[in-house]
């Protein structure tokens, strides 16, 4: 029994799923603002930044105003996950690409989770239609390309 629980986790391990066949990073996945505590944000954080350095994913953290939005992606550049490529789109500036170490996405990731919200337009009903802040980790093939 106990035993049996310890070798499916293995196994699923062991093939980069979890026991209920997604992968470990499938469900890193949350809104802005969030209920969560700041130690929560940093462990979530850590845990997508652990899966970037191991997996083909990125982080990607979409922000949303009425009229406007901008989408950042992190993806690891190397096996030990000390630099990423950080790609930034403004739809009104279009793509910027750097590379920054894993301090500068750790720092980012946990401001942006940890905000209370976009800044609101002065309009109450545009900023109701708005749809919240993301923050998702996604296989690389899906991200958007500049």
């Amino acid at each position: 029994m106990a035993s049996e629980r310890i070798s499916e986790k293995r196994s699923a391990d062991q093939a980069g799923t979890n026991p209920d066949g997604e992968a470990p990073w499938a469900d890193i996945e949350v809104t802005v603002p969030t209920d969560r505590d700041h130690a929560s944000v940093v462990a979530l954080v850590e845990c997508a930044l652990v899966e970037l350095t191991h997996e083909a994913v990125g982080a990607v953290f979409v922000s949303r105003q009425v009229g406007r939005s901008t989408r950042t992606q992190y993806v690891a550049v190397d096996d030990v996950g000390e630099q990423f490529q950080k790609r930034h789109f403004d739809d009104r500036l279009g793509w910027h690409e750097t590379t920054v170490p894993r301090r500068t996405v750790r720092d980012e990731l946990i401001t942006q989770l940890t905000q209370s919200a976009s800044p609101m337009t002065e309009h109450p009903r545009e900023a109701a239609a708005s749809e919240p802040d993301t923050f998702a980790v996604k296989p690389v093939r899906e991200l958007q390309a500049p």
